[in-house]
């Protein structure tokens, strides 16, 4: 039988004996003896997360994945409704005007990592993330707990998800994330940021009315100001690991939204 990627193959037999006129050389055959065939059986019952630390195993061969596209793997084996919903959020027109983030960033899922972020992070405690090794390895962990829990309650988590973007979206554009400096913005998407205003206003967004000025001008004025904020400034700068930097941020983002 042809393959995909060896169609030749069709017809050809492993020895002379089997098909005179159309068989595999004695060098093929002696290469094809040589050669070992790692076989790993995952049942169908199997545990999710051996399934998953199998993938992440094989996918250190070829062309790795990204860490998003490997939660997205490890989502759909949980439970694929949750991934698909996920992925649905992540489309969410005001949220996607709002990241101004490079199309590679967005082709190796970036944009689903940011949106994972805003539902595990915006309601933490932040001595949960002090001191983690890694906070790629605690946004699976964490992933995987929602996407298994039957009592997360998606309706008011996409409810409040959009209102945030769409209320960031009407205050600030696809400034949300950037940095306003010499009274404009410049540069590209900012994560501590990100952290900042997403996080800030998701947390207390059912105080939030898109249609009052009030609270667009609130939002205008804490993005305006953050930079001359010491307390931003301090543990915002390059060098200072996600474990270092949410214990302080996050307080501060709070801090900022509570009305």
């Amino acid at each position: 039988m042809g393959t995909e990627y060896l169609p030749a193959l069709e017809g050809v037999s492993w020895s002379e004996e089997l098909n005179q006129n159309n068989h595999l050389s004695k060098e093929l055959q002696r290469a094809f003896k040589r050669e070992k065939i790692d076989l790993k059986i995952i049942k169908k019952e199997s545990d999710e997360q051996t399934k998953y630390e199998l993938f992440q195993r094989l996918n250190t061969f070829g062309s790795s994945l990204s860490d998003q596209e490997v939660r997205n793997c490890l989502l759909i084996m949980i439970d694929k409704s949750f991934y698909e919903w996920v992925k649905s959020l992540a489309n969410h027109n005001s949220f996607l005007e709002v990241l101004t983030i490079t199309d590679r960033q967005f082709d190796e899922q970036y944009h689903l990592e940011l949106l994972l972020r805003y539902l595990i992070l915006k309601d933490v405690n932040p001595q949960d993330v002090k001191n983690i090794p890694d906070l790629s390895d605690y946004i699976t962990r964490e992933i995987k707990s929602i996407a298994a829990d039957p009592s997360f309650d998606r309706a008011t988590a996409e409810q409040e998800f959009r209102k945030t973007f769409d209320i960031l979206y009407q205050a600030l554009g696809d400034n949300a994330f950037r940095k306003f400096q010499g009274q404009k913005y410049t540069g590209g998407f900012s994560l501590s940021i990100y952290e900042v205003i997403a996080l800030g206003l998701g947390k207390y967004v059912s105080n939030y009315e898109i249609s009052c000025n009030q609270d667009l001008e609130k939002i205008k004025n804490i993005s305006e100001n953050l930079h001359s904020n010491p307390r931003y400034t301090s543990k915002s700068g390059t060098g200072y690991k996600a474990s270092n930097r949410l214990p302080f941020i996050l307080p501060l983002a709070w801090e900022l939204f509570e009305k």
